[in-house]
């Protein structure tokens, strides 16, 4: 049977509805963006004490996604004592020696010195250049790509997307993003300018859900960029446990409105699941579990255009969806 309110409203009925559909069909998204990263995997030559060291710089850097890890005050007593942290050595797949860290011993030791851990689930990042190198310039550019990505730790790929519709309109933004999802990727990096080698400066625009950037600089810098800008914040440890925390979206007044939060939401560095909670007219309530609780997602979404921080009440984190931001 219809309530009152539905029967003397059909446009309120309806919403309502639409909002139980959403619930019934979206309770429990899981949120598991990126692709693992094996960071404690590292190329060693030898396996003396002066070998596994530099071993663990690389992996430090790559644990923290910070260039400046390797040399951290902080972090010196890790590298001396890396023979302490091997878990095992191995063969990569190209039949290089291999050392493998015990990756948790050495998350709780970067946690113990007050630095940040990134967490191992990272965005794969599309690669693509403008306008398209010939077979020889793009497969030298793949290498420099990752070579650099390698050290980061950053997933990537180069690959030819297309940037502009049937019509030659460049794409914008969700457009991309949506043709970078269909290759299983979950951001874009593109580089505009004639190919002059590899030391020629690129104007670079990183396409992500939350947040769009652009920068000049060579192949190479266009990963170190690209990483600092996904990392966490330093002086943060995001090496703490995963916790919940209840987040508003407000601006959410459609089925298309709903999909771009879960996406935002989705791809989120360090956001475990999104559970929906509430739905109201103009808004959703997620219960988000994320490394850091609130303190984290408020961290990996400082800078975002789409999800801005609003006033609220109710104890809820609140947030401002903004599809043009």
């Amino acid at each position: 049977m219809s309530s009152p309110a539905s029967t003397s409203n059909p446009a309120l009925g309806y919403l309502r509805g639409l909002l139980a559909l959403l619930v019934l069909l979206c309770c429990a998204l899981p949120c598991e963006a990126g692709r693992p990263v094996r960071v404690y995997e590292v190329d060693v030559e030898g396996q003396t004490p002066a070998a596994l060291q530099e071993a663990m710089r690389q992996a430090l850097v790559r644990a923290t996604g910070r260039r400046e890890s390797a040399d951290d005050a902080a972090l010196a007593n890790l590298v001396n004592d890396a023979p302490r942290y091997v878990k095992t050595y191995g063969t990569g797949p190209r039949g290089e020696a291999q050392v493998v860290f015990d990756g948790a011993a050495v998350e709780r030791a970067i946690a113990a010195a007050g630095r940040s851990v990134w967490d191992r689930e990272r965005p794969f990042t599309l690669v693509v250049l403008d306008p398209p190198r010939v077979r020889a310039a793009e497969d030298a550019a793949r290498a420099e790509l990752e070579r650099a990505a390698a050290v980061r730790g950053l997933p990537i790929s180069l690959i030819p997307l297309p940037l502009t519709d049937a019509a030659g309109n460049p794409l914008g933004a969700e457009a991309l993003l949506q043709a970078a999802q269909r290759y299983g990727g979950d951001e874009v990096l593109v580089g505009r300018g004639a190919d002059a080698g590899p030391d020629t400066p690129l104007q670079w625009t990183l396409y992500t859900r939350a947040l769009n950037r652009s920068w000049s600089g060579p192949l190479a810098s266009a990963i170190d960029h690209t990483v600092d800008v996904l990392v966490p914040q330093p002086g943060t440890s995001l090496a703490d446990a995963d916790a919940t925390a209840r987040v508003q979206i407000q601006g959410v007044n459609s089925l298309d409105a709903y999909a771009a939060v879960e996406r935002l939401l989705q791809s989120t560095p360090g956001v475990r699941r999104a559970n929906i909670a509430a739905a109201d007219p103009g808004s959703v309530t997620f219960e988000v579990t994320a490394r850091g609780g609130a303190a984290g997602l408020g961290q990996a979404l400082a800078g975002s255009t789409r999800l801005v921080p609003a006033a609220g009440t109710g104890g809820a984190v609140v947030y401002r969806y903004q599809p043009h931001g």
